[in-house]
């Protein structure tokens, strides 16, 4: 092994060959360990109901079946609908929740605004304290008229103090020279801030948007409170929905002595997690090193 300094091959010694050695086995095992419970996540989706109560799972198929997904695609028009509104809801909640979180951090990390810290206060306080879930829904419900509006699965989310904390952290990181620098030239200050700051917070925005897309991509509470129409079900659910109406039929039928063995309810459990967590499996490779570098920043000082 060797290592390339500005062209000048460096030679390792056998201790320090040994000691990248020892962590890649190390790395690897935890890799495989933190793979596994997803592996036998989708062998069980993909197992027969009867050999999972009888067998277990397992990192293979038992009596391969696709009974569970079946039973989930069994309307796919439904499917595909749930899929189109948890995308919407995702994708306009991580586009206006970064744009107030990210003006917001810009607001209060500037040491020349007057009622900074009664702002803060402000913010920080409702971290502390709030109205409860009951004022909640009323507000939502009786103030704002969100009953059966998409508005309700995106406003309750959109805003997270924590989130503004990481932010306001990535924005005082910042030097202070940008912005005299731009006020000298003559920008404004929507022109500074969309023009010069914005475009150095990507990675605490790459970091509170992967924050954002999974919170608004799992969520089923705000859909359980205000949404009655089932057009405007999220992913997440409408697959609660459907569990729930499973495990109601096999109740039923438990109480009538129909035997329901074919009937899938822990595989179906797997197969909706599978179904579930897949798009964002997918898209966390492509974030992956501003999150990284996200959640570092500040334990470094310079």
């Amino acid at each position: 092994m060797a290592d390339n300094v500005q062209g000048i091959k460096i030679k390792k010694s056998p201790s320090t060959k040994l000691f990248f050695v020892i962590c890649y086995i190390v790395v690897t095992a935890v890799a495989l360990v933190c793979l596994l419970p997803f592996i036998m996540l989708v062998s069980g989706s993909f197992s027969s109901e009867h050999a999972i109560q009888t067998q277990g799972y397992g990192i293979f198929p038992k009596e391969f079946s696709t009974a569970a997904y079946e039973l989930i695609f069994k309307t796919p028009a439904t499917v595909i609908r749930a899929y189109g509104v948890s995308i919407f809801i995702t994708v306009m909640g991580i586009v206006l929740g970064l744009l107030f979180t990210t003006m917001t951090a810009y607001v209060i990390a500037r040491k020349d605004f007057k009622y900074r810290n009664q702002l803060s206060f402000f913010f920080y306080f409702t971290t502390l304290f709030n109205g409860g879930m009951v004022c909640t829904y009323i507000f939502y419900i009786q103030y704002l008229h969100l009953k059966d509006n998409i508005l309700a699965l995106i406003l309750p989310s959109m805003f997270n103090v924590f989130h503004l904390l990481i932010m306001r952290t990535f924005v005082s990181a910042l030097p202070a020279a940008l912005i005299e620098s731009a006020k000298i030239d003559g920008a404004g200050e929507y022109r500074t801030f969309f023009s010069i700051i914005l475009p150095l917070l990507k990675s605490g925005m790459a970091t509170i948007g992967l924050f954002l897309a999974l919170g608004y991509w799992n969520d089923w509470y705000n859909a359980m409170l205000y949404i009655n129409d089932e057009n405007k079900y999220p992913l997440q659910y409408m697959l609660y929905s459907l569990m729930q109406k499973t495990q109601a039929m096999a109740a039923i039928a438990g109480k009538a002595n129909i035997q329901m063995a074919d009937m899938p309810s822990n595989s179906l459990k797997m197969a909706m997690a599978v179904v579930a967590t897949g798009p964002i499996i997918l898209v966390y490779p492509f974030v992956q090193k501003y999150f990284v570098k996200g959640v570092t920043v500040g334990s470094v000082k310079g």
